[in-house]
């Protein structure tokens, strides 16, 4: 990896956050853009909020008074104000933990998301609680993809509702962004995933990216991932991934509940490095990744933050 390089902290945001995390990715043949200005992509994201429409209860609870939709939505609208180019993007498991799932069963939630503006996501174990029909029963009020490359439902309910990757263009930069789910097999009930097949993620990643990057020219690789941070036996991680691959830029992890301070950068097969950031569950953080692309030289540096949703942020009606 290139020499790191520090950003201004003070001209990052405005708002409430905890700045953390520079570093400089790996350099790439930005020719197109050699007489072009710097361009600065946000990355904002989320993972595992499993139901939680509200803050937590003040019971006295270690995250009481945290969390919630419309402040999430608050915060989220403020740095749309602030910046060009910004990806809504989540992990999975935004099913199952409150109420609001056991009445509505995953329509609240996917409505929600929709009206914030999710630009993608990814499923977590919890989104097949009610089965495939119970998940394709409300996929359709989710106006945004669902990205799953390891998640093979040829032959089921789900045939074709979902995308491996997708690819959005902010300012003359392509970005391929793709999903990975982890195993539940003795996670889930084997009734509410039958006809589903689980491909192994690390092949399956090695394939994608390097469409997304021969054929589709991406200039920047997203991995939306719910295989977990970190684990003691040989299970697919996030770090494993990250490690076992190429051209993956960053993994925007979940399923395991990782508080990350700031992102871990981990060498990848090329010997250069890959970004992998988790921030909890619950709604209690929104995290941000901006990614800053220099044209001129093809470096990307990169300066993440983690918000922390509590009552500073005052609950607006969701637009």
């Amino acid at each position: 990896m290139e020499e790191l390089k520090l950003l201004n902290r003070r001209n990052f945001l405005k708002t409430a956050g905890n700045l953390s995390a520079i570093a400089a990715f790996s350099t790439l043949p930005f020719a197109s853009f050699a007489d072009s200005k710097k361009v600065k992509l946000t990355i904002l994201h989320t993972n595992d909020v499993h139901s939680r429409i509200e803050p937590f209860p003040l019971d006295g609870g270690r995250y009481q008074g945290l969390g919630g939709v419309a402040r999430r939505s608050t915060l989220i609208n403020t740095i749309r104000s602030e910046e060009s180019h910004v990806l809504l993007l989540d992990a999975g498991d935004m099913f199952q933990g409150t109420p609001y799932f056991n009445m509505f069963g995953g329509k609240l939630e996917l409505d929600l998301m929709t009206k914030l503006g999710y630009d993608a996501g990814t499923f977590g174990n919890h989104e097949f609680d009610n089965g495939l029909n119970g998940l394709v029963k409300y996929l359709d009020h989710a106006k945004f993809p669902f990205l799953t490359a390891n998640y093979d439902f040829k032959g089921t309910v789900l045939e074709g509702k979902t995308q491996e990757f997708t690819i959005f263009k902010k300012a003359g930069v392509k970005i391929g962004v793709f999903g990975l789910g982890v195993d539940i097999e003795g996670l889930v009930d084997p009734n509410n995933f039958k006809g589903m097949k689980y491909l192994d993620p690390i092949s399956v990643s090695n394939r994608v990216v390097k469409e997304l990057k021969e054929k589709h020219k991406c200039d920047l690789i997203i991995c939306l991932s719910h295989l977990g941070y970190q684990y003691e036996s040989d299970k697919v991680s996030d770090l494993v991934l990250a490690a076992e691959t190429s051209d993956i830029d960053l993994i925007i992890g979940g399923h395991t509940h990782t508080f990350l301070k700031e992102p871990t950068f981990i060498t990848n097969l090329k010997g250069t490095k890959t970004a992998v950031n988790q921030v909890g569950f619950a709604g209690i953080n929104l995290g941000r990744i901006d990614i800053i692309f220099e044209p001129s030289t093809g470096k990307k540096n990169i300066l993440a933050a983690s918000y922390e949703i509590n009552n500073s942020l005052e609950d607006a009606q969701l637009v």
